[in-house]
């Protein structure tokens, strides 16, 4: 984030702090609670939010070096992502050519080969078949049209991005806009090196995973013993950036700061930054690190769903073997704190949804966030469904 835009938002912050007031959607936003039951829904969001848009498939850093990659199945389509000898940044479909085994089956690590257990076919990390065991009994297929199927990709400001569909494009400024792009190039995301992740499953709907994150509303009461000892509750700055937002969480340490001249003022002492990536992406940069957290649907189980919590480590930190380790037990702690409370809660409203005991429910004035994300995924769910 810009300098000028750190002390815009921080004057921002403290103006409310002061005055006791918060940001102000002007009006109550009512949710239908079939929106988190409903398979024919469900059906409609995976196809428009999951198998025909780009995902974030993790950081830079999980790709660390040459012949690095990693893979996903939680979006349908299996996926391996790896990086070549060059350094580029390539996804293919993880599936053997010859009779759709999984190739690479280990969710991360550095190979220059990946080899279907079946058959061993062999392919490189250019995607190119170049192990055909026994050819001359298999036969003599044209192994240059049966290397793994190429994903579209694009590696930009230390984000991987990976399009399910191999006809997909990836037009990151019009998915995030070129204002949150020049933004997210400020917070130097290629310099992050990844530690761990944790992984839930959930029976609740993954919109109700993503509206926890939605509002600070709950912090004093939800997070009365965690959270709400590092942050003041119901304060909170709000942008929108087309279909995504950034939501700026305000820190307690922002009390001793604002005594500080406003040319040492920073917004990560300020602030957690929030950047709500649509549809179900979370990243939240620090001065220490960063931490993604992603949400996925069980297709046919609208109550059911899977979030990868991961963590990312600045460099300039990361070669401190102690600040590595602390920063790793913070990190965990911040996602079983989601998992336990909020996550926990998330499950309870599932079980109402389920039981069809309210029509909708309800988002105050104070909490814009979730006004912003179901009116932008009604209105993206209806064009889809106008082609």
């Amino acid at each position: 984030m810009l300098v000028s835009e750190q002390i815009n938002q921080i004057r921002k912050l403290l103006e409310r702090i002061d005055s006791g007031t918060n940001v102000d959607a002007g009006n109550f936003y009512e949710n239908p609670t079939n929106n988190y039951i409903s398979k024919e829904l469900a059906n409609r969001e995976w196809e428009t939010f999951f198998c025909d848009t780009p995902q974030l498939v993790g950081l830079s850093g999980d790709l660390p070096e040459k012949y690095s990659f990693l893979t996903m199945k939680e979006l349908g389509r299996p996926i391996l992502a790896v990086r070549d000898g060059d350094g580029e940044f390539h996804a293919y479909v993880n599936s053997c050519r010859h009779r759709g085994v999984i190739v690479e089956e280990d969710e991360r690590g550095t190979s220059r080969r990946f080899t279907c257990r079946f058959h061993r076919w062999t392919y490189d990390v250019n995607g190119s078949l170049v192990g055909l065991p026994k050819s001359d009994h298999f036969g003599q297929p044209e192994t240059e049209t049966l290397g793994l199927v190429e994903l579209p990709s694009e590696e930009r400001h230390g984000l991987l991005w990976v399009h399910p569909n191999p006809n997909g494009v990836i037009d990151l400024q019009e998915l995030l806009t070129e204002e949150l792009l020049v933004e997210l190039e400020t917070w130097n995301l290629d310099k992050l090196d990844y530690l761990g992740n944790d992984v839930y499953d959930v029976a609740c709907n993954w919109k109700l995973a993503m509206d926890t994150f939605g509002e600070t509303y709950h912090f004093s009461s939800l997070h009365e013993n965690t959270l709400n000892n590092a942050f003041h509750g119901n304060v909170q700055c709000y942008d929108t950036f087309g279909n995504n937002h950034r939501m700026l969480l305000c820190r307690r340490d922002i009390d001793e700061m604002r005594k500080l001249p406003e040319d040492e003022w920073n917004i990560t002492t300020a602030a957690l930054p929030v950047y709500w990536l649509f549809p179900n992406v979370q990243l939240m940069p620090s001065k220490e690190g960063l931490y993604l957290v992603r949400a996925y649907p069980v297709p046919d189980n609208p109550g059911q769903h899977r979030s990868l919590i991961s963590f990312y480590l600045r460099s300039e930190f990361s070669e401190n073997a102690e600040m590595r380790e602390v920063f790793t037990m913070i990190s965990q702690g911040f996602a079983e704190v989601i998992r336990d409370e909020d996550y926990s809660v998330s499950a309870s409203q599932q079980l109402t949804a389920n039981s069809q005991s309210l029509d909708y429910v309800l988002f105050g004035r104070n909490e814009p966030a979730l006004h912003h994300y179901h009116s932008t995924y009604e209105r993206v769910l209806a064009k889809a469904s106008e082609k």
